[in-house]
């Protein structure tokens, strides 16, 4: 039998591989929820990881995804004593973003699963090299689940349409703020919260009502190439927005991704990336990220070492080469909602428990 504790959190990529756990006829332990609150969260979490111990038997399987905060070491070592392997699908390493723990105490909990599925092979490197001993499969890319299908509308527009969406905010990334100095040849549409508008003299960027409602307004004539659109839901993105390529980038500098935020692109998977793609839009990344090979080699977009070489790489784009861009996303845009990716990394965690019996 196969097992997952579901997560119970708001976390789109975690809610996707409970979903995909579901689809796939593994068995929940998550019985009961006490509740949303502080109090109800561990007590529903402590309800289900002990559940192993009535529910398990020798040979099944639990699939974990981590971090599961304080109860992961705890579900590893009651599988463990009833003979069930635990299989982990990693979403963040603490020792490498948050730096809450060392690498080695990080590959302590790790070492409790006997199969990793991780983002990409600078993550699985990075975990070999600090001691991980089990089986590692690369899930190069995060499926994303969404009811609706991507917006139909001619592209490239004229000029180039980027699109960001995610944390405006400063503290996030500082580089939303000096992009305009860059941008040639084509425009930037914001989608999110917590975008400072700047001051006069300076013009104000575009804003629109579509803070209160999840639809996009069309584009505004304005002297500014940045557009700001405030927040949208999800799948009215997917659904209705248009643009020719989707921004991964995070931190200060338009030269390099930097900060923690941005240093982390160097080891992981964002989110983001997905979610440009299930809305069937080419991305653009930077080519010191782990994901840029991925993308490079699926034809799903170009890298770039600065923001300032966007208007370069864009222009030397020929109809044709965009078309295969575009073509890609969108087969790419229907793998994601079918949960492709995790469902390979399933069927790999099979192959390698059946071969070490």
């Amino acid at each position: 039998m196969k097992y997952y504790i579901e997560v119970g959190t708001v976390n789109k990529a975690k809610q996707d591989i409970d979903e995909i756990c579901r689809r796939e006829g593994f068995t929940n332990l998550t019985h009961r929820n006490f509740g949303n609150g502080g109090v109800g969260r561990f007590l529903t979490k402590l309800v289900s990881v002990t559940s192993i111990l009535w529910c398990m038997k020798k040979g099944d399987m639990l699939f974990l995804q981590y971090p599961m905060k304080k109860f992961y070491y705890m579900a590893c070592v009651l599988a463990k004593m009833k003979g069930a392997k635990v299989v982990t699908v990693i979403h963040d390493l603490g020792a490498f973003r948050r730096h809450k723990l060392t690498p080695e105490q990080e590959n302590s909990r790790l070492s409790k699963t006997v199969f990793l599925i991780v983002h990409n092979p600078t993550m699985r490197d990075y975990l070999i090299e600090h001691g991980y001993k089990g089986g590692i499969h690369c899930l190069q890319i995060f499926d994303y689940l969404a009811p609706c299908q991507p917006a139909d509308y001619a592209a490239p527009h004229q000029p180039w349409r980027i699109v960001y969406a995610g944390n405006l905010a400063r503290w996030r990334n500082e580089f939303l703020y000096h992009i305009e100095a860059v941008m040639k040849g084509w425009q930037m549409v914001l989608y999110g919260k917590g975008f400072e508008m700047p001051a006069s003299p300076t013009p104000p960027l575009t804003s629109h009502p579509s803070d209160q409602t999840s639809r996009p307004s069309p584009l505004t004539p304005h002297p500014s190439s940045l557009t700001y659109r405030g927040f949208i839901a999800s799948d009215d993105f997917i659904a209705h927005a248009e643009a020719d390529f989707g921004l991964v980038w995070d931190g200060d500098s338009m030269d390099e991704c930097t900060g923690d935020w941005g240093e982390y692109l160097r080891i992981n998977d964002p989110h983001k990336t997905s979610f440009y793609l299930r809305a069937a839009i080419p991305v653009i990344v930077w080519k010191e990220a782990a994901m840029s090979p991925f993308i490079e080699e699926q034809k799903l977009g170009i890298s770039v070492g600065s923001l300032s070489e966007i208007g370069e790489r864009i222009a030397a784009l020929s109809p044709a080469d965009y078309q295969v861009l575009k073509q890609n996303a969108l087969a790419m845009s229907q793998r994601l909602n079918e949960g492709y990716y995790i469902k390979e990394g399933m069927k790999a965690a099979d192959d390698y428990l059946n071969s070490h019996v």
